[in-house]
């Protein structure tokens, strides 16, 4: 009986320290809401502002990768027709085949079917400056993915520097009241906005470089559809 009596003061203590662990652990436990809506005003204006990028990048991103997917794809027959037009001397026809397929490879050989009479120096001009601007078209909007990529840690960084500012203005306020939990939460604070500004640029940049990657290949695919056009036409003349 005064063994079961000394265990329960035992057991009493340890539901305790459970119970005190559990409390500061619940304490210590703080969500990416809290982080993003706790760095004052300033904080908050660039959250809102690194959020806003990401919403852009997604949809620049997106619409990019869905024009350049059509222009990567090849119709395998399409060359083919074009060849048995032009040896009939089918202009009308080949228009009217780039107008349905609407490519920049279309719009190339559109440009260099209406020249194909002229010499081969007047028609690689033309198709390369109607190239250029399939190109042109195909970069629409990369330069901003490129300024977000660049611009994002930035903001984050500017946010994160803000953070400090009023973090010491607390600190210098407070007088001889410092204690290390304002310090450490002010600093978090304020890291939060570096951390989303990288992560909004590492997307950006990562979209950026794809989408250049896919333009290359439609440059590449235009130049050997140029050079097969040519070739075409000179073997006929």
């Amino acid at each position: 009986m005064k063994t079961l009596l000394l265990q329960v003061p035992v057991v009493t203590d340890s539901l305790g320290i459970q119970l005190a662990e559990s409390t500061v652990a619940e304490q210590k436990t703080l969500s990416i809401i809290d982080l993003m809506t706790s760095g004052g005003l300033g904080g908050q204006i660039i959250m809102i502002s690194l959020a806003l990028l990401s919403v852009i990048t997604v949809y620049l991103f997106w619409e990019r990768y869905q024009v350049l997917k059509r222009a990567i794809k090849e119709d395998l027959h399409f060359m083919n027709k074009v060849k048995d037009h032009v040896n009939e001397n089918k202009v009308d026809s080949v228009l009217a085949l780039c107008e349905r397929t609407d490519s920049p490879v279309s719009n190339i050989i559109a440009k260099g079917v209406v020249l194909k009479d002229k010499s081969t120096a007047e028609v690689h001009g033309a198709m390369e400056m109607a190239g250029n601007l399939e190109v042109y078209k195909l970069e629409h909007n990369l330069a901003s993915l490129a300024t977000i990529a660049g611009a994002a840690p930035m903001i984050g960084f500017l946010g994160t520097v803000i953070g400090m500012i009023l973090a010491f203005h607390e600190m210098a306020s407070a007088g001889g009241q410092i204690d290390v939990e304002m310090l450490s939460k002010g600093i978090y604070t304020a890291m939060t906005t570096t951390v989303a500004g990288l992560i909004v640029g590492i997307i950006a940049y990562i979209a950026y470089n794809q989408l250049v990657v896919k333009v290359t290949r439609v440059t590449f695919k235009m130049e050997s559809v140029t050079s097969e056009f040519l070739e075409m036409i000179s073997n006929k003349n």
